[in-house]
């Protein structure tokens, strides 16, 4: 039961609205849950976890200097939502504790560049699962680059964490995305 488990998927593809269900399922069988998310996810004004599907429960917000140990102490469940903007640090703080409680992360793998966020690679390179969560891209196909767009363009540079959903952010399929690429490169 104990473990560490990561779950990813783009934009989108029901990361948040999974962990609010997998969390209520632990409740129904009367397992406590503690629901963390990194203080860097700002889009909310509050400390709750929502999904689009209009899901919500209350969550604490952590950084760096959180004693995530003394949080979790009284939960036998912890689920993180936003796991891509973990540290490395706390990421190795939360594996320690998967010895003895189920942690759950929910988060994207790769930023808009397809490159690996911190918290993810350090999750891939501990975690005991790890379970794509599928999405599809408007042409049907699975979902796996997390593209940003700036006035309707593809962009291309930029720093990697910018907060935003729809409206930066779409999940495309690598085909998409690469006519999009090359399109976006034949401009410049």
């Amino acid at each position: 039961m104990a473990g560490l488990y990561f779950k990813y998927g783009t934009m989108n593809s029901s990361k948040s609205a999974n962990l609010l269900m997998i969390k209520h399922n632990y409740e129904e069988q009367n397992f406590t849950v503690k629901l963390l998310k990194p203080s860097t996810d700002t889009r909310e004004k509050e400390t709750i976890i929502h999904s689009r599907v209009g899901l919500s429960a209350p969550c604490t917000l952590i950084n760096d200097d959180s004693d995530l140990t003394e949080l979790c102490k009284d939960y036998k469940i912890v689920m993180v939502d936003e796991a891509q903007f973990l540290s490395e640090k706390l990421v190795d703080e939360l594996y320690e504790i998967s010895y003895e409680k189920v942690v759950m992360c929910f988060g994207l793998m790769t930023d808009f560049k397809r490159n690996l966020f911190p918290g993810s690679k350090r999750l891939i390179e501990l975690c005991d699962s790890l379970q794509e969560i599928k999405s599809v891209c408007s042409c049907g196909r699975r979902a796996v680059v997390n593209a940003r767009f700036k006035d309707g363009k593809l962009v291309l540079d930029g720093a990697q964490v910018e907060i935003g959903a729809e409206d930066k952010y779409r999940a495309l399929c690598k085909y998409c995305y690469h006519d999009l690429l090359v399109e976006r490169l034949k401009e410049e």
